[in-house]
C-alpha cells in the first residue's frame, strides 16, 4: 500500500477498543510492526510484503512471539480456474497455489493463518467452504476464513469446514446486500447454539 500506515488513527482506534486486536495494511518492515505494538494492537496481519521479504514472519515472531503474527493471504480464480495467490489489495496474481503459499507461511512460523477470497469478498454467497477445507486440511496453526459471509448458517459452516474462526464485514455494516448502512452484532443465542 503506498499510503502508508496512518499511526495516529490505529492509536486512536486501539484507546476506544477494549478487546484484543490486530492489525494489517502497508506493514512492510519491523520497524512498522513495533510501531502497531506500541500502538497498542496484539498482532500484526502481514500479506503482501511476504513475497519479498518472508524473513519478516521470524523477525516479528522473536521478538512479540509467533501468536502475534498472522500470515493473510487474498486469494481468487485465475482465468484458467486455478485459485491463486494475489496481492497489493488483490491487484497483483503471485502465481503462488493458495494451500502450498499456507503451508510455506506456517512453515516460517506464523501463529495464524487468515484466507480472504477475493471473489467472494461483499457477495453473501458464503465463505468458499472448498478451500476452507483444502488449507485446514494441510496446516496446523489455527484457520482464519474471510470473504463471502452472509449468515450465521455460513459462520457454522466454516467452522464445520476446518476454521478456526470467521471474519466478516458487509455483513455487519449493511442492512443486506445492496442496502443502507446498518452496523449490528449477532445476538449471543444465535451464533452459540
Amino acid at each position: 500500500d503506498k499510503r502508508g500506515i496512518n499511526y495516529k488513527a490505529i492509536e486512536e482506534i486501539a484507546g476506544e477498543a477494549f478487546m484484543p486486536m490486530a492489525y494489517g495494511g502497508a506493514i512492510k518492515s519491523l520497524d512498522d510492526a513495533k510501531r502497531v505494538f506500541d500502538c497498542g494492537y496484539e498482532k500484526v496481519v502481514l500479506n503482501s510484503v511476504l513475497h519479498t521479504d518472508l524473513s519478516l514472519i521470524e523477525k516479528v515472531g522473536s521478538i512479540y512471539g509467533a501468536q502475534a503474527v498472522v500470515g493473510s493471504i487474498d486469494f481468487k480464480k485465475n482465468i484458467l480456474g486455478k485459485f491463486k495467490v494475489y496481492a497489493a489489495s488483490g491487484s497483483k496474481n503471485t502465481g503462488e497455489d493458495t494451500v502450498v503459499w499456507a503451508k510455506k507461511l506456517q512453515e516460517h512460523g506464523v501463529g495464524e493463518i487468515m484466507i480472504n477470497s477475493i471473489d467472494r469478498d461483499g457477495t453473501w454467497m458464503g465463505y468458499d467452504l472448498d478451500m476452507v477445507k483444502k488449507v485446514s486440511d494441510s496446516i496446523s496453526v489455527p484457520l482464519i476464513v474471510c470473504g463471502g459471509a452472509g449468515s450465521i448458517q455460513d459462520f457454522k459452516d466454516a467452522v464445520v469446514s476446518g476454521a478456526s474462526a470467521v471474519a466478516a464485514g458487509s455483513m455487519f455494516v449493511y442492512q443486506k446486500k445492496g442496502m443502507g448502512v446498518l452496523i449490528s452484532f449477532p445476538a449471543e443465542s444465535i451464533y452459540s447454539s
